[in-house]
């Protein structure tokens, strides 16, 4: 796959040049236009009230997921399986496996994988978190990310095409940064992909086909944010090799969806949006 290619890059599919999400920083965004708005850079637009019906209703939907979440992965029986021995590609249980998990980081990014199919799966999810992190946006950060999460064979490569995208004046412009990719006075730059699952598409000893799903949270927050905070969902499948002692990317494609349907909430105002970004912090480990 040529660079153009790449998720995260400029270039390409001329239809998507501006997405900020297949670029893995990019500008689409859909707006939908909500009436009663209170000024909030969220719009803070809150619809009509479920009726008291519609409302049980709703609760006991979600008594009865979260009872039956509770249920499957309640485990114990043995007949669970795991990732040495299950289907590529099936989806499995998120319950402890008896495998030890990374033993440290390199670049502030988890590292030292297992050598195996569940190993293959924690470094995509966690490669994926890193490489949508506002930290991209950072030189040295960026250079760091690249460093550590492709084959060192790829990584070269990308560097300086991964610095054209990032650092140009034009792309920053877009999404609201400031030219250094800073944001502007008073304003919080949140991006952040949150990983939702993981399947193994394809293993093979020394090379796996993940796949991520996940949403991605991006824009800014903070008062006169001309491009708020919103939320997409996507799916990258990552191409692995174990290579140095440890999973590093080869390449990866990306695709929308699946996004599921969106609740009755009203969007948080910029303050609780950024409290909550600056609050809670990402995973480091997955499976």
């Amino acid at each position: 796959m040529s660079f153009d290619d790449e998720p995260g890059h400029v270039g390409g599919d001329p239809g998507r040049g501006d997405d900020r999400f297949s670029t893995l920083g990019g500008t689409r965004q859909t707006r939908t236009r909500m009436p009663e708005t209170t000024g909030d850079v969220y719009g803070g637009a809150r619809r009509p009230q479920r009726t008291s019906r519609s409302l049980v209703m709703v609760v006991g939907v979600v008594v009865l997921l979260v009872a039956a979440i509770a249920f499957a992965n309640r485990g114990g029986d043995g007949s669970a399986t795991t990732p040495d021995t299950a289907k590529p590609g099936a989806a499995e249980p998120t319950a402890a496996t008896g495998t030890k998990p990374v033993g440290g980081k390199q670049g502030g990014i988890a590292s030292g994988f297992a050598h195996d199919e569940q190993g293959a799966q924690s470094a995509a999810v966690n490669y994926l978190v890193a490489l949508g992190s506002d930290g991209m946006y950072s030189t040295s950060r960026r250079h760091e990310i690249v460093n550590t999460v492709y084959a060192p064979d790829i990584a070269a490569a990308r560097q300086g095409d991964l610095d054209k995208v990032y650092s140009g004046k034009d792309f920053l412009t877009r999404i609201g940064l400031n030219a250094d990719g800073t944001a502007p006075s008073g304003q919080t730059f949140i991006s952040r992909f949150n990983p939702v699952g993981a399947k193994a598409d394809k293993f093979d000893g020394n090379a796996a086909s993940v796949s991520v799903w996940y949403s991605a949270l991006f824009g800014l927050a903070g008062e006169g944010s001309k491009n708020p905070v919103s939320e997409s969902w996507f799916t990258n499948t990552f191409q692995l090799k174990w290579t140095g002692g440890d999973w590093k990317i080869t390449d990866f494609t990306q695709k929308d969806g699946p996004a599921p349907v969106g609740r009755d909430q009203a969007a948080a105002p910029a303050k609780d949006m950024t409290d909550a970004v600056e609050q809670f912090g990402g995973f480091t480990y997955a499976r």
